[in-house]
């Protein structure tokens, strides 16, 4: 006999947002302090740099520049990820304080300056009967530009939130996320193939790492007395503040790239790349960018990831009933997969995608 599922198969509830949610928790039960905290926070940093030197190792940055000949699919998700986002975030700043707290509404304009996803873009963008192979370069160059535009825009449009341009900002994100990232490039061609045998190894070191960076930045709250800032109702009026701006990314994504002359396969692509963010690479950035004030400015990147993980996974099951289109998409070369995405959508039931045939690719399973 087989076993009703727990939760309905539109409703995704990531396992791995859970236990964020359960590391929250036991930082307001148990917050570190004293030389416990000293000790989180040595190894949080440490945490930080081992994640970014794995996302370079894993990154074949060649393989992405194989994809380039589809430059204006690729410019599109790009600026819809580090412009339109951003231009949204800032224009947030007229919630302030009716709907958002100052605190909340910096972390409301982090979550918009963090790169897309790639694991899950890849899956609903396969489940759609999108434009896989287009997904997967999208999400490469945002998370390589992501690396430096990210920390500048954050320095730049939040100010004194991070510290600004300072020159110790600076050099903390260089020692932490760049100088990793690049080391990991460096020796790619030495510890890819180690790296790729052991994949699903790494994954719980991806995410045990960050879960140690969620406790650091959430004990530190606690200790600092934040937390009095946010209350259920506060809550409520940020998760209606981000339901608004991923409606108007999904549309803005759909439809302006109809208007620029995409065909639906490559719409797709450029929906669900261009509207999702990063939880893997957010949360260790937001730990060297705000520091003490980490754990208030994660919060709502933490919520917008699963609600994209929900509203997404509704979305893909619906596009993949849409008739068979006429038009077909120009897709590059399969590269092979950027870093792996620290959380993405658990596992969505849809109906059989096509075989795999000539222009086509066969779609990867949805992400864990």
């Amino acid at each position: 006999m087989n076993r009703r599922p727990l939760l309905p198969s539109w409703l995704p509830v990531d396992g791995y947002v859970l236990a964020l949610l359960g590391t929250v928790g036991l930082a307001a039960l148990l917050p570190a302090s004293g030389t416990a905290a000293t000790v989180a926070e040595a190894a949080a940093t440490g945490a930080v740099a081992l994640l970014f030197f794995l996302y370079g190792a894993r990154l074949s940055t060649g393989e992405a520049l194989d994809g380039l000949r589809h430059w204006r699919l690729h410019l599109t998700v790009l600026g819809c990820t580090f412009l339109v986002f951003p231009l949204l975030g800032l224009a947030a700043r007229g919630l302030v304080p009716a709907v958002l707290t100052p605190q909340l509404y910096s972390g409301f304009l982090f979550l918009c300056l963090v790169p897309s996803t790639i694991q899950s873009s890849i899956a609903f963008t396969s489940i759609a009967r999108g434009n896989v192979p287009a997904a997967i370069c999208a999400g490469s160059f945002s998370s390589l530009a992501g690396i430096v535009l990210t920390p500048l825009l954050a320095a730049a449009l939040l100010g004194g939130s991070t510290g600004g341009l300072s020159a110790d900002a600076l050099l903390r994100i260089v020692l932490q996320l760049l100088v990793p990232f690049l080391l990991g490039q460096a020796l790619r061609p030495w510890v890819g193939g180690f790296l790729t045998r052991r994949k699903k190894v790494l994954g719980y070191v991806d995410r045990g790492s960050i879960l140690l960076v969620v406790y650091t930045a959430f004990s530190q709250g606690m200790v600092a007395g934040i937390w009095h800032l946010v209350t259920p109702g506060r809550l409520a009026l940020l998760l209606a503040a981000e339901a608004v701006l991923l409606a108007l990314m999904l549309a803005l994504t759909w439809y302006g790239a109809g208007k620029l002359g995409f065909g639906r396969a490559d719409r797709i692509a450029i929906q669900f790349a261009g509207s999702k963010k990063s939880l893997a690479a957010g949360l260790p950035m937001a730990s060297v960018l705000f520091g003490a004030h980490a754990s208030l400015a994660v919060l709502p990147l933490m919520l917008f990831h699963q609600m994209q993980l929900m509203v997404c996974a509704v979305l893909a099951k619906r596009r993949a009933r849409d008739p068979e289109p006429t038009d077909t998409a120009t897709a590059p070369a399969t590269p092979a997969p950027g870093p792996a995405e620290a959380s993405a959508a658990a596992p969505v039931s849809a109906s059989p995608a096509p075989p795999a045939g000539p222009g086509r690719i066969a779609p990867p399973s949805p992400p864990r």
